[in-house]
């Protein structure tokens, strides 16, 4: 079976919606709406041309079409930029997500040229392919070793975007209870739920505890994700039940320098336990017992896709060991 992972860092960029109404009488090249988003995205006709291999002129002509076959402006100055007008946001918002079906529909008639097989595409998540995704791929492996797995791995919001676009076929997401997932055009269902738990150095006094009360730790410092990692809302929705409010060391950008900082006493940690499956050698994992915020492990596909054979036996093992 051959494996192929990518990892995924930009996010697409998001684009307002416009309560404009748009005329269906008006015939617009998309062509023209694509080059407009670049330009609402970078801010410039001049940048918007380099990435797209024109010439500003070409840019700015496509521009000049556009709105004359809008009626109005779609974009104006502000400084040495440009932005877009409310029909600007609106045209482009409408091209994202055209974009977006003819993007699936090209997968989907990939996968019927190929006659369902060969190939599944999986979008995933750090904590889960370094769990529970390797004995997945193990146990499928050994039942459909032609099969290609391409482990696509990104943040929250692209792992949603490659869903729709048709870039995975499955993927791993996740929720909280407080926080259920809704997203359009994504179905989901669960797979099991995960605790979170609490890393301490070796030294300190509760290391030797198997299980702790987060109120035993209100006077502790925190290490959180940089971002808007959902990390940090675990804690804070933890830490108002337990009646106290997290004291913020610093920040980091994965969890294995979250672990190196907390053995050397820089603070504590609250993580997922599968955050915690490669575990720093100075440092000890807590239960917080019945209290524990839990996150749900998600398995999800886009509304209309049907299953593949190969992605239906996929979807067995997944659920045989998730149980």
């Amino acid at each position: 079976m051959i494996i192929e992972v990518r990892r995924e860092d930009k996010s697409p960029p998001a684009v307002t919606e416009s309560n404009q109404l748009l005329s269906s009488r008006i015939m617009m090249d998309l062509h023209k709406l694509t080059t407009l988003g670049k330009v609402i995205e970078l801010g410039s006709v001049t940048l918007a041309a380099d990435e797209l291999k024109y010439t500003p002129s070409a840019v700015s002509q496509q521009i000049k079409r556009l709105e004359k076959e809008v009626g109005q402006p779609v974009l104006r100055r502000q400084g040495h930029r440009v932005i877009a007008t409310d029909a600007g946001l609106a045209l482009a918002e409408r091209a994202r997500r055209i974009m977006v079906e003819l993007d699936a529909a090209e997968s989907e008639l990939s996968a019927i040229r190929s006659g369902h097989g060969g190939t599944i595409s999986i979008g995933s998540f750090p904590t889960l392919a370094a769990s529970f995704l390797p004995k997945v791929i193990k146990a499928f492996a050994s039942s459909h070793p032609h099969v290609k797995l391409e482990i696509v791995s990104a943040r929250y919001d692209d792992l949603l975007e490659n869903l729709k676009r048709g870039t995975t076929n499955i993927s791993f997401l996740w929720d909280t209870p407080w926080s259920p997932l809704n997203a359009d055009g994504v179905k989901a269902e669960l797979l099991y739920s995960e605790e979170s738990v609490v890393v301490v150095p070796k030294t300190h006094p509760l290391a030797d505890e198997k299980e702790v009360e987060l109120e035993q730790l209100r006077d502790e410092k925190w290490i959180l994700r940089t971002g808007q990692h959902p990390v940090m809302e675990t804690l804070r929705h933890a830490a108002a039940h337990a009646r106290f409010r997290p004291e913020i060391a610093t920040h980091v950008n994965d969890y294995q320098e979250a672990q190196a900082l907390v053995s050397v006493g820089m603070g504590v940690l609250m993580v997922p336990l599968s955050a915690v499956a490669l575990r720093h050698p100075d440092v000890c994992v807590l239960s917080l017992g019945k209290e524990a915020p839990t996150r749900r492990v998600l398995v999800a596909r886009r509304n209309g896709h049907k299953y593949s054979p190969v992605e239906e036996a996929f979807l067995s093992v997944l659920h045989q060991l998730a149980k």
